[in-house]
């Protein structure tokens, strides 16, 4: 009877390690959670879909499409209006994954309204990493030719009151990790150091238009690796 016993146990242990071996790895979700929730933010002109070819990218690099944030908002209006409805957002991000921060991955003059809300809304309690791609951080010159007929131009404009309030005291306040990308023929910063951020990590990469920065494959490898 012990004999037999002993035999089933045996083929019972050997069932089980079996159906284990073929169950598949639980890889999916420690990766997964190993990633903050990325939001990305547009900049003049621009929607959403601008960051289409990124977020593919992503997803082929292991990210989740659930944690994938790509925010639409009304370009027109100023900054501040902007960075206010940012933090709704993310709030509502934070509360459907159930994460603590988010990435914060910003093109052109997504930057003025991102910097707002970390700067005055709270958000450096609420966002790991923050990158600018060709970000209008110090203003353009070109912002003239349309800052008649929209607050948001007129408040990237070169010397602007929103600037000199924005870009006054710490550039880049919190725990926050920033970077800015930034590149040396972007027709649409002028001058191009105006895309750099003190306290940054600023990173050159060569000669990329202002409406490549957030397509470009090269970018997004950096971008990706800060961020992780």
């Amino acid at each position: 009877m012990q004999r037999a016993t002993r035999r089933i146990a045996t083929a019972l242990t050997a069932i089980a390690g079996s159906l284990l071996l073929s169950l598949p790895l639980a890889t999916t979700p420690a990766q997964a959670a190993s990633h903050d929730p990325v939001v990305f933010v547009h900049g003049l002109s621009s929607d959403s879909s601008s960051w289409d070819d990124w977020i593919a990218d992503f997803e082929a690099d292991g990210y989740a499409s659930s944690q994938l944030y790509a925010w639409s908002y009304d370009w027109t209006k100023s900054n501040v209006t902007t960075a206010s409805q940012l933090s709704s957002y993310i709030q509502t991000v934070l509360s459907r994954t159930g994460a603590s921060k988010v990435d914060l991955v910003v093109h052109s003059m997504g930057a003025l309204n991102s910097r707002y809300y970390l700067k005055n809304l709270g958000g450096t309690s609420y966002v790991d990493d923050f990158v600018s791609v060709a970000g209008v951080n110090h203003g353009t010159s070109v912002a003239s030719l349309c800052g008649w007929l929209y607050t948001s131009c007129k408040e990237m404009t070169t010397g602007s009151s929103f600037l000199t309030s924005l870009n006054s005291g710490d550039e880049t306040p919190g725990s926050v990790s920033y970077a800015a990308y930034w590149s040396n023929c972007d027709s649409a910063i002028d001058p191009d150091s105006s895309a750099l951020l003190s306290g940054a990590t600023n990173v050159g990469v060569g000669c990329i238009s202002h409406t490549d920065m957030n397509d470009d494959h090269g970018v997004y490898q950096q971008v990706r690796d800060f961020i992780a």
